[in-house]
């Protein structure tokens, strides 16, 4: 099931909201520091950690699925989001050096799918980053937040996903050890729970934090892809990361 957007809006503005955004941001940031001159995409819901990852950027791109909905961002600037059917990407070959997917890939009908798009948008040497909910945790078991949505995965599905498209999975990591419990000693008590759930490896974290790299061999499209992607619009990100110019389908 598809979460709104207008649902994610709001529950990014709420105390329980931020504490996951701070939370899971400082996974992300403990592997994506500066991303300063690169060019950046976010799928999904990715807006609330796009703010501060963009900066220094040489682009960035913020891709909302056609079924969830899409909000201007950021506020009061030329909007960066677009509405996208997350299988078929309105990119050229190989353009992102960083992908961010985050409320996407648990509410995909067809995540191998999802994994080869992202494949196919990112750059040789490029770093992709999903944050998934955990079967495991009980984030994903409470249907009040956006984590507890579509399907869950085992860290055992996403390895073998990620090596089905062939990416090569370099960084583990989980988030949200704290229960998805909006009460204020809950929320403070927030960077506790992580210290003692990453220290200890506790099994019952809220989210995954996956980093990968794109192996160099390109997965095979079928006829029926290549056609359907020959009709969409395509958006060029201009100069690329040190020189670059994106590669032509």
């Amino acid at each position: 099931m598809q979460v709104d957007v207008v649902d994610l809006k709001s529950f990014y503005a709420s105390p329980l909201g931020q504490m996951a955004r701070a939370m899971v941001l400082r996974g992300i940031r403990s592997r994506w520091e500066s991303l300063s001159g690169l060019a950046l995409m976010g799928l999904g819901y990715a807006v609330p950690y796009l703010d501060t990852l963009r900066e220094g950027t040489e682009r960035t791109l913020a891709f909302m699925p056609a079924r969830q909905g899409v909000v201007s961002w950021p506020p009061g600037q030329l909007s960066l989001t677009s509405l996208v059917e997350p299988t078929d990407l309105p990119l050229r070959d190989a353009v992102m050096d960083r992908v961010l997917v985050i409320h996407a890939l648990e509410t995909s009908d067809d995540p191998s799918a999802l994994m080869e798009e992202l494949w196919r948008v990112l750059a040789p040497g490029g770093h992709l980053m999903l944050i998934v909910p955990n079967r495991r945790g009980p984030w994903a078991r409470v249907d009040t937040t956006p984590f507890g949505h579509g399907q869950p995965f085992s860290r055992g599905q996403l390895t073998d996903l990620l090596r089905q498209a062939l990416f090569t999975p370099t960084y583990w990591a989980e988030a949200l050890f704290v229960p998805p419990v909006p009460r204020g000693f809950v929320l403070r008590s927030a960077p506790l729970w992580e210290r003692l759930g990453t220290a200890l490896s506790l099994p019952f974290a809220g989210v995954h934090i996956i980093e990968a790299t794109k192996q160099i061999y390109r997965p095979a499209m079928t006829g029926k892809a290549q056609r359907v992607r020959g009709m969409l619009p395509v958006l060029v990100p201009t100069g690329g990361a040190m020189g670059r110019e994106p590669v032509s389908k």
